[in-house]
């Protein structure tokens, strides 16, 4: 098992660094090559940042391992907003900004439509369909509101070269090659070395790789997401963190779980109905109040999310090894 172990910890260490040098590489060439900032920001850097999960779970499909990339998306949502919200709060309260409410009552709905789908599993290629069709509906919204927001003459400019993540606009041209050729390179690597390591945990383990996914994977890929809210938070800042896991929660349902599905059909293991999925909704609907009464998240409520993580990685261990 600690052979598995060391795979799981290169593979993720790998996907993330990939998956920053790759972001860089490719905001850098869309910006040479003339695409507007707002565009890079809504896509690009979405897709970017979003990479370890899709080649993740894409790999988990192709390695007959589908528990695993479905456990890899519900868990890293369920994560994203009991931890990546939750540690942050400890150290700052989290402000709330004017236009979160409407992406969070959306996020809502693509949840309720996800569960929805997956009670008519498994997903394949119709659910994808379906799911990709509502990640382009939700790209197309964010850049019309984008555009809108640009046009008010009282906001700030939306999205502006220098802010984007990872943006050098005095890149020289080889270096960005470089990155986007590690980057590609790196992520498959770091997949199959992920993927390969949580299989044989589970094996090791006697619990499913839908269970690993849930816990150890998603742990993992959300990573980046907390580091840096816990810097936003060090800085003040912690506001910025809540609009990006409303659209990483969405992006993880939509996109990754949609293409997933058409790369193999994707089960939805029984447990995965009776509580994982419906913990992902609650843990969801927990926020909805500090949201919708622009109710800053304090110290105690981060320990209250953070404290509900931890209960549930426990819970879902002792069900799995129950099963």
């Amino acid at each position: 098992m600690a052979l598995d172990v060391l795979w799981v910890a290169l593979g993720l260490g790998l996907l993330l660094l990939a998956g920053d040098v790759l972001v860089r590489g490719a905001v850098n060439l869309s910006l040479r090559l003339g695409i507007p900032a707002l565009m890079v920001g809504l896509t690009v850097v979405a897709f970017g940042t979003s990479a370890p999960e899709l080649l993740v779970s894409v790999e988990a499909v192709w390695a007959g391992l589908p528990g695993l990339a479905l456990g890899n998306v519900v868990g890293s949502n369920t994560a994203n907003i009991l931890m990546v919200l939750g540690v942050p709060a400890l150290i700052s309260a989290m402000a709330i900004g004017d236009d979160v409410a409407r992406s969070y009552l959306i996020m809502l709905a693509v949840s309720a439509m996800f569960i929805l789908l997956a009670f008519t599993g498994p997903l394949h290629w119709p659910h994808a369909l379906l799911l990709l069709g509502g990640g382009a509906w939700m790209l197309h919204d964010n850049y019309a509101r984008a555009q809108d927001h640009r046009k008010d003459a009282s906001a700030p400019v939306a999205v502006n070269a220098e802010d984007l993540e990872g943006a050098d606009l005095s890149m020289p041209w080889p270096r960005i090659i470089i990155y986007i050729v590690l980057g590609v390179i790196g992520l498959p690597l770091g997949a199959n070395l992920l993927v390969d390591g949580a299989a044989g945990i589970a094996r090791t383990l006697g619990v499913s790789d839908a269970v690993i996914g849930l816990t150890l994977v998603a742990l993992g890929t959300s990573l980046p997401e907390l580091s840096t809210t816990v810097m936003a938070a060090l800085r003040r800042e912690a506001g910025v963190a809540l609009g990006n896991v409303i659209g990483s929660n969405m992006f993880n349902l939509l996109f990754i779980i949609g293409i997933a599905a058409l790369v193999g059909a994707i089960p939805v293991e029984p447990e995965m109905l009776r509580f994982d999925l419906w913990v992902m909704l609650a843990a969801s609907l927990l926020i909805g109040p500090f949201i919708l009464m622009r109710t800053p998240i304090n110290r105690g409520w981060g320990a209250v999310l953070t404290v509900l993580y931890l209960g549930y990685l426990v819970a879902v261990f002792t069900l799995g090894a129950a099963v």
